[in-house]
């Protein structure tokens, strides 16, 4: 029997770097998804296709597991894989009988330009129900969820604080603190929001490794950094009934992590995250980079209806791509 999962990607709304200490999130679910296929071999022999990674049928072993002559570069793109295989080994929810894998997560890229989404995440999260349920698992969704965190930072070799992956398997806006989900919340009234690419892409490890050295040369400055990131983060989920206090907070958040990446030496916030924070202050909003920073997306803010269209217009007179996005896409999904 064919399985055919999808998951959607994830924007960080508030909590980035602070989530990694402890404090809670506010992340939302958006309508780019992937999609993971699994179909049971005629032959008894495992096989995976990934073209987005460039892994076109590959034969797996009889187990399902990575041939052991596989050369590295080749090894660590399937990293994922790797780490859901063994996860589920763990919990003995396997397939009895050989499947023919197949991922996709074109959507997550745009012109070559990753968007930032968590496609290896969201990756995570289907290939983990699409394999389980092909082994007659039904799990309920926080333990599914929990399996999900622990291969996701397996393959991340222990980093990571499992919010992206929770935001795949659970959709909408979801408030997320120490691997739970404490909360699903709704999109705050009167607010639309935008995506807008701001770079060429940045590596998440680099400038959590920044930080993470950050803390560890300078502790006292790192944790004073911290503490205001946390504090907003925790009052976060009471300013989505207030529009005006959800944008304020934004603008509070972006420049709270303006100041830890000047300290920790990390390009969390780069000169046209800045450009484009003025010009939506100027037009009413509020702007802030999302997830690790960098050259991702970054986040625009603004009062549904007539101000939205203006920063919207505005923002594409200034020459930044806004990418078509819906906030509080489903969640993790058994497609037809």
């Amino acid at each position: 029997m064919t399985e055919q999962v999808s998951a959607p990607g994830k924007l960080f709304l508030i909590g980035e770097y602070a989530v990694l200490d402890g404090a809670p999130a506010l992340l939302t679910a958006v309508d780019r998804r992937v999609q993971v296929t699994t179909l049971p071999a005629t032959n008894s022999r495992w096989s995976i296709t990934a073209p987005d990674i460039g892994i076109d049928t590959l034969q797996l072993g009889p187990d399902g597991t990575l041939p052991a002559r596989l050369h590295s570069p080749t090894r660590q793109r399937l990293g994922v894989y790797q780490a859901v295989h063994a996860t589920l080994a763990e919990h003995d929810a396997l397939p009895p009988h050989a499947q023919l894998i197949t991922t996709g997560s074109s959507t997550f890229s745009s012109g070559g330009h990753k968007l930032g989404l968590g496609a290896s995440a969201a990756i995570t999260a289907a290939l983990t129900r699409a394999l389980s349920h092909a082994a007659g698992m039904a799990f309920e969704r926080a333990r599914l969820c929990q399996m999900a965190i622990t291969a996701h930072r397996r393959a991340q070799r222990g980093a990571g604080s499992g919010a992206d992956v929770a935001t795949s398997v659970y959709g909408g806006v979801i408030e997320y603190q120490a691997e739970q989900v404490h909360a699903i919340r709704t999109w705050p009234t009167g607010l639309s929001g935008l995506a807008v690419v701001t770079g060429n892409g940045a590596s998440t490890t680099d400038l959590v490794g920044r930080v993470a050295a950050y803390a560890r040369r300078a502790p006292e400055r790192y944790r004073a950094d911290m503490a205001i990131l946390t504090e907003l983060a925790t009052h976060a989920h009471a300013t989505l009934a207030d529009a005006d206090a959800f944008l304020q907070l934004v603008r509070d958040y972006f420049r709270g992590l303006q100041q830890l990446g000047r300290h920790a030496n990390a390009d969390i916030v780069l000169p046209r995250h800045r450009e484009l924070a003025a010009l939506v202050n100027r037009h009413g909003g509020a702007f802030k980079t999302t997830g690790a920073g960098g050259g991702d997306l970054g986040l625009a803010f603004a009062h549904s209806g007539a101000p939205a269209r203006r920063l919207g217009a505005a923002l594409a007179a200034a020459g930044a791509h806004i990418v078509a996005l819906n906030f509080g896409a489903s969640g993790l999904r058994l497609d037809e």
